[in-house]
């Protein structure tokens, strides 16, 4: 098992950064790749980047790509997402998840991270 823990969360201005965290442990060799996905009241859970753990290949959702950078640290097991220009729809639960090896379905999650921009 893997297991995941964000951090970084919490309450900011329209246009300011954040950074969250995921530091993942456990069975960290199997890791094949690592997600944020978003949860916003009345919305459907959302990818919003994720990460090829090998080559460190990103995808972005282009509805933040520009302003949210998805990096990770490989000796330290950790994901990160730089957020920048934020906007009050960016307001949401950030969850980090994973997919390991052999598998197409992100099967470890965290357990969240609020983030809330205010204007």
């Amino acid at each position: 098992q893997v297991q995941l823990v964000e951090s970084g969360g919490g309450l900011v201005q329209a246009g300011g950064s954040l950074r969250l965290s995921c530091a993942a442990s456990g069975r960290t060799a199997s890791i094949a790749g690592m997600g944020w996905f978003r949860l916003a009241p009345g919305k459907e859970r959302m990818l919003v980047a994720r990460i090829t753990w090998s080559d460190g290949s990103t995808y972005i959702v282009d509805s933040v790509k520009g302003r949210f950078t998805i990096s990770r640290d490989y000796a330290k097991n950790t994901v990160y997402l730089q957020m920048n220009t934020l906007k009050t729809d960016d307001t949401a639960v950030y969850l980090c998840a994973t997919r390991t090896q052999g598998s197409n379905l992100y099967g470890y999650w965290g357990q969240g991270t609020q983030v809330t921009v205010s204007s």
